[in-house]
């Protein structure tokens, strides 16, 4: 006997024609040859009806078998089937791709059978995305340990002192506070100047966090040999300037001018460290670097001590950089990025104003598309009527934003949406910490640029990570994972937005800063000394001139009191051990989501 479907070919001829228009095919065919673009390949839809014969042919057929009325029957059994299993998948088709396309058999029965027949279509609508669930799931296992367990607030850096009992910090632009002229070298002899201490009752300091100790990291080159003036002469024609302390005091010897203010707010977190921390930075001779790119290079030095001890704001594995907090921390006036204190808690207030599940769900990235080849690549990721990607990108224009002083750029009015895309700039981005601190899981985009901070992230606890090579499905993979797991997306935006404000509140960049110089100077073999050119270093010569954001951001960022308690404990350094067990680890996320990725894109293209 003819099958039911072979019976009524211009019906069935109809059918297809109107699930294909529903984007719901109950026969789908494999995609068309030539769509070979992994990024933005479309699903394969129901291909042309066949040539069937007659209808009326086949109909006067039926008539002669006797059979119409069970046909009939059989055709309404067959449509309500086919109504129900396509409205059921059109309605998940908004939200979820497509499984590549299966064929059906030819269901050779009549009744019973076309009801199993019906729940057969059923079943591959459901597996389809039922599988898409599952790879969601398997993310769920490996991401954030598995669990939905909030994230571990960091104890206080400090007990605060009673207001009565605390020592303020002496700033003035009167008299002659904003000269600039040398100072006289202090005496290596002459005590430093010491901050009061109180006899109150406080708790031990506590340790500092885990990132801290890749400054053993950064400074084992020289761990053996210790460093040599000729050494640190060797970093002179790197260097945007010199830094010396003698005696509790800093001055700085300056080579060139650099971008915007960068040498001249890195110099003023300086200036800071020595108020807050008066008589406790030893006496060191550092150059240091104020540029994008890394470059002491590892393998120019076959003996690594021969190396110069550059300081500079990041670094990559192949070069011997020593990374140092950069000068946006105190703020960028140039782009209206106020100091990272304040600007922790406008942030803060704004998003409690949008609570996570109220945000936009998407992924989101604003920035200058023009400084690196990824972030140009990102473009492309944004929504269009050829796909949907669940990114919305949009380029900064610099020269427009510039002529109107970045008043229309407020870092705390951009945390609207569930997810926020890092991608580096030239070579690290100041942007990290402030995608971090706005309570959404990151979307990193993987780079081998590593700043002070960075390196204390966990992959696939911190952030997810983000395959350069396919930006864009890994993206929609995150956001649709994220979008099916909120109570793990929002502990994954809990354990990076708390990394930012608690292991990197100002406390503990203050605190990388004097444990960092404190071991390098540890490690000089000479004692330094004030350069003739150099000039002395002091919070008023550098603000009171200043005019305009520049010295708006200074008093933001002022230290207003000396510390009387200890910084944060320096932990040891890590061991080789430890080193490879953390590599392989963020290794194994990284390879686990480039999986996932590469599966999805190869069963699920992109819905526009």
């Amino acid at each position: 006997m003819k099958s039911f479907f072979l019976q009524f070919p211009e019906r069935e001829r109809r059918r297809q024609q109107r699930d294909e228009e529903e984007g719901a095919a109950l026969v789908p065919q494999p995609p068309p040859d030539d769509d070979d673009d992994d990024d933005h390949g479309g699903g394969g839809g129901a291909g042309a009806a066949a040539d069937h014969e007659d209808p009326a042919a086949a109909k006067q057929q039926q008539l002669d078998d006797g059979d119409d009325d069970q046909a009939a029957e059989d055709e309404r059994q067959q449509e309500a089937i086919i109504i129900a299993a396509a409205g059921w998948k059109k309605q998940q088709a908004a939200a979820w791709w497509m499984r590549r396309p299966q064929k059906l058999p030819v269901v050779p029965t009549r009744g019973v059978g076309l009801v199993i027949a019906g729940f057969v279509v059923l079943a591959l609508v459901i597996g389809s995305t039922s599988s898409w669930w599952s790879h969601l799931d398997y993310a769920s296992s490996f991401l954030l340990g598995g669990g939905i367990r909030q994230h571990h607030h960091r104890p206080p850096h400090h007990v605060p002192s009673p207001a009565a009992a605390l020592v303020p910090i002496p700033f003035s632009c009167g008299g002659n506070a904003t000269t600039t002229s040398p100072s006289p070298s202090p005496s290596l002899s002459s005590p430093p100047p010491q901050a009061a201490v109180h006899h109150h009752q406080s708790p031990p300091p506590p340790r500092c966090p885990e990132y801290f100790r890749f400054i053993h990291s950064d400074l084992s080159p020289w761990r053996a040999t210790g460093i040599t003036r000729e050494a640190v002469e060797r970093g002179r024609g790197r260097a945007a300037f010199r830094l010396v302390v003698v005696g509790g005091r800093a001055f700085v010897e300056t080579y060139h001018r650099v971008f915007q203010t960068r040498d001249t707010f890195t110099q003023w977190g300086i200036a800071q460290l020595l108020a807050r921390y008066p008589g406790r930075v030893p006496d060191l001779d550092l150059m240091f670097n104020c540029e994008d790119m890394p470059e002491v290079r590892a393998a120019d030095f076959p003996v690594r001590s021969d190396a110069p001890p550059l300081f500079r704001y990041c670094k990559d594995d192949a070069t011997l950089d020593i990374v140092f907090p950069d000068w946006s921390f105190w703020g960028w006036p140039e782009v209206n990025i106020r100091p990272w204190a304040p600007l922790l808690e406008e942030m803060a207030a704004q998003m409690a104003r949008l609570p996570w599940p109220d945000r936009e769900p998407y992924a989101y990235w604003k920035g200058n598309p023009g400084v690196s080849a990824d972030r140009a690549d990102l473009l492309r990721c944004n929504v269009s009527d050829r796909a949907d990607w669940n990114a919305r990108v949009f380029a900064q224009d610099w020269g427009a934003a510039i002529r109107a002083g970045f008043r229309g750029s407020n870092l705390a009015e951009q945390c609207r949406h569930r997810y926020k895309v890092f991608v580096r700039g030239r070579s690290w981005s100041v942007s990290e910490k402030y995608i971090l601190a706005c309570d959404s899981p990151v979307l990193l985009v993987d780079t081998p640029f590593r700043d002070f901070l960075s390196r204390g992230l966990v992959a696939g606890e911190h952030y997810w990570p983000i395959d350069p090579a396919r930006k864009c499905p890994a993206i929609k993979l995150a956001v649709d994972w994220g979008n099916a797991h909120p109570a793990q997306a929002r502990r994954m935006a809990g354990e990076g937005s708390g990394f930012a404000r608690e292991e990197l509140a100002m406390d503990y960049v203050y605190d990388y800063m004097l444990h960092l110089l404190t071991e390098y100077a540890r490690l000089l073999r000479y004692k330094p000394t004030v350069p003739d050119k150099a000039v002395e270093l002091r919070a008023e010569a550098l603000a009171c001139p200043a005019r305009g954001r520049e010295r708006e951001f200074m008093m933001e960022s002022r230290e207003r009191y000396a510390a009387d308690y200890e910084p944060c404990t320096l932990p040891p350094p890590f061991t080789a051990g430890e080193l490879r067990d953390m590599a392989r680890r963020d290794q194994e996320v990284r390879d686990r989501v480039k999986k996932m990725t590469a599966s999805m894109e190869h069963e699920r293209p992109p819905q526009p």
